[in-house]
């Protein structure tokens, strides 16, 4: 596969850059930058107040990728309903492990660490830093569904609060 390949996506396309999550192709500009012309894709990450600007043939590269697929969506709700897997390794290294995978841009692994952080009320209470990831990837995971869905994030936040508490074992 050639590196100079160019994705084609165009303005108004919302796109998934691995490290932020969902933002939308607001328009594709050329920039001189050291005496070279670049083309670069610039993406508006609304809800961080963030423009990024990323050159067309670094895109595939860097990870940016098109919104996941419906079924993709359902594979990822289907992950949610699945038993929590905690690992016994220490906590940094889990964190460390949980972080590549909110950052991978991956709706699967994104979906797993939601999963494995996500605590009901019975449960012990999360540490500080447990929940700041489980929250990243909750965001991350919400943003994906509803720009694939065409909702909002309320509506999404919704429906994938609903998986995580139809997954708890119902009290008899």
């Amino acid at each position: 596969m050639s590196k100079t390949k160019k994705p084609d996506y165009s303005p108004n396309d919302f796109v998934v850059y691995p490290s932020h999550g969902v933002g939308k192709i607001v328009s594709i500009e050329e920039q001189e930058i050291a005496g070279f012309t670049l083309e670069l894709f610039v993406i508006a990450f609304e809800k961080d107040k963030m423009t990024l600007r990323v050159p067309t043939l670094k895109a595939d590269e860097v990870g940016m990728r098109s919104l996941s697929s419906p079924d993709v969506v359902a594979h990822a709700m289907k992950t949610l309903k699945g038993k929590a897997k905690v690992k016994r390794a220490m906590w940094s290294r889990r964190a460390q492990e949980y972080e590549q995978k909110i950052n991978s841009g991956d709706l699967i692994a994104i979906a797993e660490v939601v999963r494995d952080l996500h605590r009901t009320d019975d449960q012990r209470e999360q540490s500080y830093s447990e929940r700041q990831l489980y929250e990243a990837a909750l965001e991350r995971m919400t943003r994906e569904v509803a720009a694939v869905a065409g909702t909002d994030e309320t509506e999404a936040a919704k429906t994938v609060g609903d998986v995580l508490t139809s997954r708890a074992p119902a009290a008899a």
